[in-house]
């Protein structure tokens, strides 16, 4: 593998890994909803996450008042890195 190719990967691969991070918070903070704190937080992150999040809401309702969709989008987002290596 070339060092462009590599690169382009770990950059990928980076990125992802924070946005789960990000998804992650986003996911446990809306337990707290109630703090102004945990709401500040929110009210920055949803525009980063939610469009992601939303792609998954749209076919994957709330069941019981639990978003399953955020399961699946961070499955998703895990498997893209392993696709890339195995690609490559």
């Amino acid at each position: 593998m070339d060092s462009i190719t590599y690169l382009v990967i770990n950059t990928i691969t980076n990125f992802i890994q924070l946005y789960l991070i990000l998804i992650f918070a986003r996911i446990l903070l809306s337990w707290f909803q109630t703090t102004e704190w945990a709401g500040n937080i929110i009210s920055f992150l949803a525009p980063i996450t939610d469009p992601y999040l939303n792609i998954f809401r749209s076919f994957i309702p709330p069941l019981g008042g639990i978003d399953f969709s955020a399961i699946l989008a961070i499955f998703v987002l895990q498997l893209i890195p392993q696709l890339l290596n195995s690609i490559i």
